[in-house]
């Protein structure tokens, strides 16, 4: 409670020291008319075209899931239909647990060549606060699985 008050004081100060230093500066009031607008609703891309092998399309098509529904740690999938990484690779394989567990395996090799003492794909995910690396790390692993021809 005590951090947020001195920060409210903070950004108080702020903006009165703003207002103060920028007072002498002509400013002209902006007509909200001529301001772009755009949908409130973001337009979907398309997924990218997908590598001609399995494992390889399905890494990439939950790359593209998490991409356009989000990732999240601690879960399989939250409420708003964000996913984590096993989470987001179950739902492309669509049942198939042979596809599912060879695309883990891509991942979890992807993985260790740049985080050895990883113990799987789970415990990789839920160590980030962000999805940015594991995201990076999906798209790698989708790399390396149509390198092996997978």
């Amino acid at each position: 409670m005590f951090t947020n008050a001195a920060m409210t004081v903070a950004l108080d100060e702020a903006a009165v020291a703003f207002e103060v230093n920028t007072a002498h500066i002509p400013a002209e009031p902006v007509d909200l008319d001529d301001v772009l607008t755009v949908p409130l609703t973001p337009t979907l891309q398309p997924p990218p075209t997908l590598y001609p092998t399995l494992v390889a399309a399905l890494l990439q098509r939950a790359h593209h899931r998490l991409l356009t529904d989000g990732w999240c740690a601690g879960s399989q999938i939250r409420e708003d239909g964000a996913r984590c990484l096993y989470g987001a690779i179950r739902a492309e394989a669509a049942g198939d647990r042979n596809l599912e567990a060879r695309g883990l395996q891509v991942l979890m090799d992807a993985i260790r060549r740049q985080f050895a003492d990883v113990d799987s794909v789970p415990s990789f995910n839920d160590g980030f606060a962000s999805g940015r690396i594991p995201m990076r790390m999906l798209d790698q692993a989708a790399g390396l699985a149509d390198a092996r021809s997978l």
